[in-house]
């Protein structure tokens, strides 16, 4: 469930990028931005190319704005996937950053921002970062997910599901294409005590909600309504705990 567009349009990566900065979490490099006393933070979780891409950045940037502390962690230990070396394919790359690790990354920084009085977490992974968020809310610690044109994503993660998840493909999605969405949806609908979100984005491709053409007005369109159906997602159920009397 990984190929060539899995990789296609790659971003030309930043450190100085956005107006957050980078700093430890959990021990982790990680992007965070937003105000550090929301109780309410949300997780980026990258794409193969990692958490310097620009318009990664942005995103997290913009949903701060919306009042959660985000963070966009370092899942790659300053690895990512880099097209450039042919010794190097995503085959070779993927053996040593496996999606299903990306609990030893995601683990210790939520555990931190627990520590630092963040009452409720929801995260959102695009490609490689959807299946790591699949991951992370099996472990029970998420509140919310959100899953982007998903790579190695199968029907039994999405039967493991147990949280408020929305799931936005792309029609011309070879990795994920619009009849593995579907099945999805079907799975989701037959949970009714799991709130569900799904939608297939017509003439867009894998990865554009991220690796889209910042010059190009259609494309940026596409991708900022799917970031708008992300930040909507968690408006309505990334929420603080009700007390109990």
């Amino acid at each position: 469930m990984s190929g060539p567009e899995c990789c296609s349009n790659p971003p030309t990566l930043n450190p100085a990028a956005g107006a957050g900065h980078v700093q430890k979490v959990g021990g982790i490099d990680t992007y965070v931005t937003g105000t550090a006393d929301s109780k309410l933070a949300v997780l980026l979780i990258a794409d193969v190319f990692g958490y310097e891409a620009p318009n990664l950045r942005k995103l997290a940037d913009k949903v701060a704005a919306a009042g959660y502390y985000v963070v966009v962690p370092d899942f790659f230990h300053g690895d990512p996937f880099v097209p450039e070396k042919a010794d190097r394919p995503l085959s070779v790359w993927i053996k040593d950053h496996a999606p299903e690790k990306g609990i030893e990354v995601a683990k210790p920084v939520i555990e931190a921002l627990k520590i630092e009085g963040v009452s409720a977490i929801g995260a959102a992974g695009f490609c490689w970062g959807a299946k790591a968020v699949v991951e992370v809310a099996r472990h029970g610690l998420l509140n919310v997910a959100v899953l982007l044109h998903p790579s190695f994503v199968t029907v039994e993660d999405i039967k493991s599901v147990e949280i408020p998840i929305t799931i936005l493909g792309a029609e011309l999605d070879k990795i994920s294409p619009p009849e593995l969405v579907k099945q999805f949806e079907q799975i989701l609908s037959a949970k009714p005590a799991v709130p569900s979100f799904v939608k297939i984005f017509p003439q867009v491709a894998h990865g554009w909600t991220v690796r889209y053409n910042t010059e190009d007005a259609k494309a940026v369109s596409a991708a900022e309504e799917a970031h708008q159906d992300l930040l909507n997602w968690f408006a309505k159920h990334l929420k603080y705990p009700r007390s109990r009397c």
